[in-house]
């Protein structure tokens, strides 16, 4: 999934170039266009609305939701169509990757994996399963203290990959760490990999293509053969 303002179709090109491996099929949606307010309520592609950039900023849950249930509708097609679950992979940048994160964290099957680039974790109290109460830290400072949420999903487990670079302004570094942070709590199989001197971009970045294109071929190497 694509971030803020973009569409899918800069991805598609990604993926049938730099990403390209035999066997793998990828589907790169477009979020449809919607007032963000951030960005003075002006139209743009956008998976939700953005309220703030904090981390205790307020989430347009509605959009949130109306999201995920594209994303996991686009699974629940690909499974009719003979793709077990099990062998499906979701990713996103920045915004997108909230989007991956949160639906692959939510979604009734257990999935290949999920990854998370130059992104961040939404919703994080309505995570369903056993109840836990999270508080963030960073350099011995509480940030935000979530409420209690459910972490008893099928892809509680899930392996989750997420890359962020340090001179990221956008969604600074820490927003990265905070939620990689958050999901040890109850996944152990996330991996944060911070590349120095990287800022906020999908396309010069080869460092974050190519540790997604390592992560899919680990899967397809190891669990789709």
């Amino acid at each position: 999934m694509h971030g803020l303002g973009d569409t899918g179709h800069g991805w598609s090109t990604v993926c049938a170039t730099d990403l390209r491996l035999s066997h793998v099929k990828y589907i790169c949606p477009h979020a449809p266009s919607r007032p963000v307010t951030l960005n003075l309520g002006m139209q743009m592609p956008a998976w939700f609305d953005v309220f703030g950039l904090t981390p205790d900023a307020e989430e347009d849950e509605d959009g949130i939701n109306e999201s995920v249930k594209i994303v996991h509708s686009m699974i629940d097609e690909e499974i009719r169509n003979g793709i077990p679950a099990e062998r499906i992979i979701i990713a996103g940048f920045s915004m997108g990757g909230a989007l991956a994160l949160y639906a692959g964290l939510t979604y009734d099957k257990p999935l290949a994996g999920i990854v998370g680039l130059s992104s961040f974790l939404v919703q994080r109290d309505k995570i369903p399963g056993i109840f836990f109460t999270v508080a963030f830290a960073h350099k011995n400072e509480i940030i935000q203290n979530t409420h209690d949420f459910q972490n008893h999903t099928a892809n509680k487990n899930a392996h989750i990959l997420m890359g962020h670079g340090d001179a990221d302004f956008v969604v600074p570094r820490t927003f990265g760490e905070m939620t990689a942070q958050f999901i040890q709590t109850f996944d152990p199989n996330i991996h944060i990999k911070i590349y120095p001197g990287m800022a906020h971009s999908s396309c010069p970045e080869v460092s974050l293509l190519y540790i997604l294109k390592k992560f899919i071929f680990y899967w397809l190497i190891h669990f789709c053969f």
